[in-house]
């Protein structure tokens, strides 16, 4: 006899798949009259996706109560869809960004995934009528769990999830600097001394 858990898994999968093909091909006969971004379509199934799981949970929950305990129970759940490989500790390949072999480790939600994931449930949660500060998915617990997760896989999978820093454009060349004048040739100067010379003996005689 399958567990309840097992129950409420095969369920859920259909109802993920169901969702996911429902929400990406739009009825023939109801045209939709604006054409939604892909990050719409993803926010939009992923949020029918969290509903179902609510009206699946045992006891089935409503979203005025949903809290952050609950987004980790969904996140948690997620993992036995997820397709990132990630290494145990006494795993040989532990740290290892390209191990040479498969190993027996763990399939889990890749943290990017899971983090663009809240991103999009929190926009939505907002964008249905909840207010900010009531936010499930903005809950300090749900931000720990997704550092807890980052930091993990950041060691067992020997890769860096730091934001790589912009490279600030190199100043602009300084302005050309102003070149004095040529110096008078030597024949002008010599000239010059010549005449002031032959001046000056007119005065004196004078």
């Amino acid at each position: 006899m399958s567990s309840p858990d097992a129950k409420n898994s095969n369920t859920m999968i259909t109802i993920t798949a169901s969702t996911i093909n429902s929400s990406s091909s739009p009825s023939s006969s109801s045209p939709s009259p604006t054409t939604l971004s892909r990050y719409e379509n993803q926010k939009r199934r992923d949020w029918n996706t969290f509903g179902q799981y609510l009206r699946n949970h045992r006891p089935p929950l409503s979203l005025a109560r949903c809290s952050g305990a609950h987004v980790l129970e969904f996140l948690r759940y997620l993992d036995q869809f997820g397709k990132t490989k990630v290494h145990t500790s006494l795993c040989p390949f532990f740290g290892h960004p390209n191990p040479p072999a498969p190993c027996p480790c763990p399939l889990r939600q890749a943290w990017g995934s899971l983090d663009a994931l809240i991103g999009r449930l929190r926009a939505a949660f907002e964008e249905n009528g909840g207010q900010p500060d009531q936010n499930p998915f903005g809950a300090r617990a749900v931000r720990l769990y997704l550092r807890e997760v980052r930091d993990s896989q950041a060691k067992a999978r020997g890769i860096s999830y730091e934001k790589k820093k912009r490279k600030r454009p190199p100043p602009p060349p300084p302005p050309p600097a102003l070149l004095p004048p040529p110096p008078a040739s030597t024949s002008n100067q010599e000239e010059e001394k010549y005449f002031s010379f032959a001046g000056g003996s007119s005065l004196c005689d004078g």
